[in-house]
């Protein structure tokens, strides 16, 4: 069983709230977050960034926080720590093997992965660093998925 504090995730904001939903979002069915709150946190997330409603398709239920700001980024962990603390929920549970084959969107497949085999290893990826430990090259936008004011 795997588990992570709502409060001390121990790991950036940005890759928090990409990780919670991402989580929220997957078939796991072995987190401890109701299916109602599941899809409530992406929601409200969802309309932090977007003037659309929230895609219904599970395969688009993905976060992209590249373009947004710090700011941003805070308003949805802060909005995920409100409902799960309101639920009652201040560790979030889970039963996911990093090898286990998830159905879920590759984006969050490939965070899921990532962090999974971080927490393995017991420590935290640095900044720059991708998920094989090998230095990050920014992409062509220049974010290197880092949070950028828009």
């Amino acid at each position: 069983m795997q588990a992570l504090n709502i409060h001390r995730p121990g790991m950036p904001e940005f890759q928090f709230v990409l990780f919670v939903t991402a989580l929220c979002t997957s078939r796991v069915t072995t987190l401890n977050i109701p299916a109602g709150l599941r899809t409530a946190l992406f929601d409200r997330c969802w309309v932090l960034i977007h003037d659309s409603p929230p895609p219904r398709n599970p395969e688009a239920r993905v976060l992209d926080l590249r373009p947004w700001t710090e700011l941003t980024v805070e308003a949805m962990a802060e909005t995920i720590r409100w409902a799960l603390s309101e639920a009652g929920i201040h560790t979030l549970a889970w039963d996911h093997l990093p090898n286990e084959t998830l159905t879920g969107p590759p984006e969050a497949r490939v965070l899921m992965d990532r962090l999974a085999r971080h927490a393995s290893e017991g420590r935290e990826p640095a900044i720059g660093e991708a998920a094989d430990g090998a230095p990050h090259t920014p992409t062509e936008e220049g974010g290197g998925g880092a949070c950028s004011p828009r």
